[in-house]
């Protein structure tokens, strides 16, 4: 038996998410960058740089449907991939497409403390369960202090 859950979210409850983040990890700085929600859409981007050189993007939406709302995933301009908003906080994004062919079955995005963005991936990788995560931090709005910034 399935059972379906109202979502009682619209995207006017996700725009904490909105704005710039950044985050370091070894050698390598990770951005997202998330619009402000209109009434159908968030859009965002992120990208990864390692030694002054960029080494993967995303191109991201969020976005309502008749059906629900759904994350849709563009890694390196592949085609869209979508992830089916399935909680009903608005601090605590869980998105799924457990049926997905690649190895990617969950995307959340958390509230952080201290005003961060804490994001998580999950799935299989030949068989064998793996999750990593993104603590974010708020980046300031400045294109000299990205990820990458030619000085």
């Amino acid at each position: 038996m399935m059972l379906f859950v109202a979502m009682t979210l619209t995207l006017a409850d996700l725009a904490w998410l909105a704005g710039d983040w950044q985050m370091t990890k070894g050698e390598q700085c990770i951005e997202e960058h998330w619009t402000a929600p209109s009434s159908n859409a968030l859009v965002g981007m992120s990208r990864t740089v390692a030694k002054d050189r960029t080494v993967s993007f995303e191109f991201m939406r969020i976005e309502a449907r008749a059906d629900g709302v759904y994350y849709v995933a563009q890694p390196n301009g592949r085609p869209p991939v979508d992830f089916r908003l399935a909680s009903d906080a608005s601090s605590a994004l869980v998105f799924v497409n457990p049926g997905h062919a690649d190895h990617l079955k969950r995307i959340v995005y958390r509230q952080g403390a201290a005003g961060g963005l804490d994001a998580r991936i999950e799935g299989e990788d030949g068989g064998r369960a793996f999750a990593v995560d993104y603590p974010y931090r708020r980046s300031a709005n400045s294109a000299s202090n990205r990820c990458g910034a030619v000085k």
